[in-house]
């Protein structure tokens, strides 16, 4: 009985945590919900600490995740070039995002809904990154070359695949993003990483 209970409230505490707020729904259908939703920059202190907040799940089937899902493709359609995007960029901090995909044929654009990484290849793959969310800055990273990522469409299907190469250092980059990770904080922790390795080094020596 007990367990029953305690199933039972954690049902209760999923399903309402996938509930969206109201100040969300206010954000998912301001203006026209045809049109682009706004990308939110590091530059404006709201828009950074939404950006730097730490997601939650979404119902796939939730109408309003509908929405936000189109919205979010539009948004990333009018950038200039943009290969990615996460929702946390237009304001709404969920497990949403999109990429486009170098490893199939046309490269088309599609949405990974509750996005997460279950493995990461040792292999890693250095290359340049830029946010849409962070004016004129670009750098080198590192990333693995393989993952595997599991996610659910908005019919609420699970799908589990194994991803490589541009398209996973896609996904690995917007999934950071929807734990308030910033590429901008990432090359910083790099830094702090070669200086304790050459602090270490200069102490063995």
């Amino acid at each position: 009985m007990r367990k029953y209970s305690l199933l039972l409230i954690l049902f209760s505490v999923f399903t309402f945590s996938q509930k969206y707020t109201k100040q969300e729904i206010a954000r998912i259908t301001e203006g026209n919900t045809d049109t682009a939703l706004p990308i939110f920059q590091t530059s404006d202190s709201l828009q950074n600490k939404v950006l730097l907040g730490q997601s939650i799940d979404a119902d796939p089937k939730n109408r309003y995740t509908i929405i936000l899902v189109n919205r979010m493709k539009s948004a990333l359609i009018s950038t200039d070039g943009g290969v990615g995007i996460a929702a946390p960029q237009v304001g709404i901090n969920r497990n949403i995002i999109w990429a486009k995909r170098f490893d199939k044929k046309g490269a088309p654009l599609e949405y990974f809904i509750n996005p997460k990484i279950l493995w990461f290849s040792e292999v890693l793959n250095l290359g340049p990154e830029g946010d849409l969310s962070i004016e004129v800055f670009r750098d080198y990273f590192y990333r693995s070359q393989v993952i595997q990522l599991e996610y659910f469409d908005l019919n609420g299907k699970k799908h589990t695949e194994i991803v490589e190469g541009f398209t996973a250092v896609i996904l690995q980059h917007e999934i950071d993003h929807l734990s308030g990770i910033l590429i901008s904080d990432k090359i910083e922790n790099q830094k702090m990483k070669t200086f304790v390795n050459v602090e270490l080094y200069k102490e063995i020596q």
